[in-house]
């Protein structure tokens, strides 16, 4: 596997699978991407909010790292472990999700005087799935069970002007509850999320061992995926390989 040549590693081991997993969902380490000290502050402070939440939600996904490493397209990120044996998901899990999506924003409104655009695409999902609980999945008291397809090709939307701005003060009634949700934890937790940022900033990244230091033993049962994964060893990531590094040996080609 590249990512254990690019190490001189003899051996493909769980950590290299790890990085392999990152490189794919947040993309490739963009050294070219340099924040300034104010910017990585912020980023800092941002992604301890997503992994207050993630630690403190009893039914958000529980969080496998944090970094404020560049990647891709985003700055920093938080990573969580869905658990596989899922398949329906409660009204409670879906509002810790969205809690814990608006934890970077939440964090900036009450650690800076001011806040960025770096929450917009948090924004984006959590909207989405506000939609998607009004729209389809029956979770609104006030529109009932319904469901409306998205059909972007169509000029006239199936539903009413009425039920549009129904639609639309339900989606922001979810959303606003769900951000209440989180301010509340948030600034109970404002200790904390500044223990973790500043660790952030010293670190650039922290796994689950780092975080429980931190933070204690998380106070909910994880479900069995860890066990399955990492053997009860939290995950300990490998060092990020430089983007232009060739591999010491050529990989294996796949079968």
């Amino acid at each position: 596997m590249s990512v254990a040549a690019r190490t001189n590693a003899t051996k493909v081991a769980i950590t290299h699978f790890e990085s392999a997993i990152e490189r794919v969902i947040a993309g490739l380490a963009n050294s070219t991407r340099v924040l300034n000290p104010v910017e990585k502050r912020t980023v800092a402070y941002h992604e301890a909010g997503h992994a207050i939440c993630g630690w403190f939600f009893e039914h958000a996904d529980p969080l496998l790292k944090v970094s404020i490493i560049p990647r891709g397209k985003a700055l920093g990120y938080a990573q969580s472990l869905p658990n596989s044996e899922t398949y329906l998901l409660t009204m409670h899990q879906l509002m810790d999700r969205m809690a814990m999506t608006l934890g970077g924003r939440v964090s900036e409104e009450i650690h800076f005087d001011t806040v960025t655009s770096g929450a917009s695409d948090d924004f984006n999902k959590v909207t989405r799935m506000a939609t998607a609980m009004v729209t389809k999945m029956g979770m609104s008291e006030k529109l009932g069970f319904i469901y409306y397809e998205e059909d972007e090709q169509k000029l006239h939307k199936p539903f009413s002007e009425e039920t549009a701005k129904n639609i639309d003060q339900e989606v922001r009634r979810i959303v606003h509850e769900a951000y209440k949700q989180c301010k509340e934890l948030l600034t109970e937790k404002k200790n904390e999320i500044g223990l973790v940022a500043e660790e952030l900033l010293s670190k650039e990244m922290l796994v689950r061992d780092d975080l429980v230091r931190i933070l204690g033993k998380r106070p909910f049962a994880d479900n069995k995926e860890f066990d399955k994964y990492f053997g009860g060893e939290g995950g300990k990531s490998a060092p990020d390989v430089p983007p232009d590094t060739p591999p010491a040996v050529p990989p294996t080609p796949a079968m």
